[in-house]
């Protein structure tokens, strides 16, 4: 201690200095250590990698946990272009999937790798070649993560699904408000499908392109509660509720209460459809107001049921997987389907209104397309018309029209 106070400030800098440069030699050297440590037991675990060159190796991981960190790690903004969801729900989401759907991360993958392969190949429609040359893997790993997680967010169906609850008799939602009881709305949709070739006459819809049909079954705050894929594009909108309703787990509709539907199916117990006659679309009105009890019941119907039509479009414009035919077989279209509606509901759960919702909503707004829980009640299992349902429905309609606002009273 004495020589070092004996010192002049020069040699005690000079000192300092030498000291320093050692220490953060020592450093470099022991990180480069752990490296050959870490990469001598990745080898011993994966021989296979053995045979490759180091530096080969060691850019695919650069490039790969490069492309990782700019979907999940880089924004909100470039999260959302990417993957259709924030870094923090990209996050939960896989704590999610792990914890309740199983999924577990395997010798060479992780699970948010998975889960990213997962939300890049259905949100913008990517190959699992190309995904393969983006993240560095081959076909084959791709291909495994991609399942492993649309079996892990299938298992989330229960959890996910949004249990249906009536509308009150107090709601003073102005578009629901009038159809106390209903649970939401139910209609079907078309999903490309690439089936084989002796199979397409029955996957041919009315367009003749090859779909499949999927009745989708929403709440009037946009979250599915019910989703059935897979019934061939030909197959009749009634004849696929007619098969959820007999489904051990299937659509539950309980005594009392009711879901709209688009007068593609009959109108039963359990199912309200528009009269038939009167104008029901938005586009057929020209501007004019309802003048009879019959077209203003249909006019506030196709309002309330607008919200089925909403959640579809919403859904494609967020999958793009959804948009066009893919190469995937016609039971996984299906599955992928259903895993589309799950993450849905997880991000209106998480989010609620979220950019893609705004965005539909401004494109589509007042714009009606024409498209062809628990209670322990009793539940309906048939769709067959009734007299006494018909009933209801015309006296829900002189109620809905004697309670109009005083601009429809003018014009009558």
């Amino acid at each position: 201690m004495s020589r070092l106070s004996m010192m002049s400030p020069m040699e005690r800098r000079k000192l300092i200095a030498a000291i320093s440069a050692f220490w953060n030699l020592i450093m470099i050297y022991l990180d480069l250590g752990m490296e050959v440590m870490n990469l001598t037991e990745l080898l011993i675990r994966n021989p296979r990698i053995a045979r490759q060159p180091v530096d080969s190796y060691m850019m695919r991981q650069f490039d790969r946990q490069r492309v990782i960190d700019k979907c999940t790690k880089l924004s909100d903004t470039e999260s959302h272009r990417k993957i259709r969801m924030n870094r923090s729900l990209f996050k939960k989401l896989c704590d999610l999937l792990v914890a309740e759907g199983g999924l577990k991360k395997t010798r060479n993958t992780d699970v948010d790798e998975m889960v990213l392969t997962f939300l890049l190949a259905i949100s913008h429609d990517n190959k699992i070649r190309s995904l393969a040359v983006d993240l560095r893997r081959s076909t084959e790993t791709i291909y495994r993560s991609f399942h492993r997680v649309l079996r892990a967010i299938l298992r989330l169906n229960k959890l996910l699904m949004k249990k249906p609850e009536p509308i009150p008799a107090d709601s003073t939602d102005k578009r629901w408000k009038y159809f106390k009881n209903c649970l939401g709305a139910l209609d079907g949709t078309h999903i490309d499908v690439r089936p084989l070739k002796e199979e397409q006459t029955k996957y041919r819809d009315r367009s003749r392109n090859l779909t499949i049909n999927c009745l989708g079954v929403c709440t009037p705050n946009l979250e599915f509660i019910y989703c059935l894929a897979g019934w061939e594009g030909s197959a009749h909108d009634a004849r696929v509720l007619r098969d959820a309703l007999n489904k051990p787990n299937g659509l539950v509709v309980p005594e009392g209460c009711y879901y709209l539907c688009d007068s593609g199916y009959a109108n039963s117990p359990g199912f309200l459809t528009p009269i038939r006659g009167p104008r029901y679309h938005i586009d057929e009105w020209g501007g004019q107001l309802p003048r009879t009890a019959e077209e203003y019941y249909n006019w506030r119907h196709a309002q309330a049921r607008n919200v089925i039509e909403r959640i579809f479009g919403i859904l494609k414009m967020r999958w793009a997987i959804l948009r066009d035919a893919t190469w995937f077989s016609v039971p996984v279209v299906s599955r992928i389907v259903l895993a589309c509606c799950i993450l849905h509901n997880f991000i209106k759960k998480e989010e609620g209104a979220d950019i893609y919702e705004r965005t539909y909503r401004d494109q589509h707004r007042d714009n009606v397309h024409h498209e062809t829980a628990g209670v322990d009640t009793a539940a309906i299992s048939g769709t067959q018309p009734t007299e006494a349902w018909t009933q209801f429905r015309m006296d829900l309609a002189n109620e809905i029209w004697n309670d109009r606002p005083a601009r429809f009273r003018t014009s009558s």
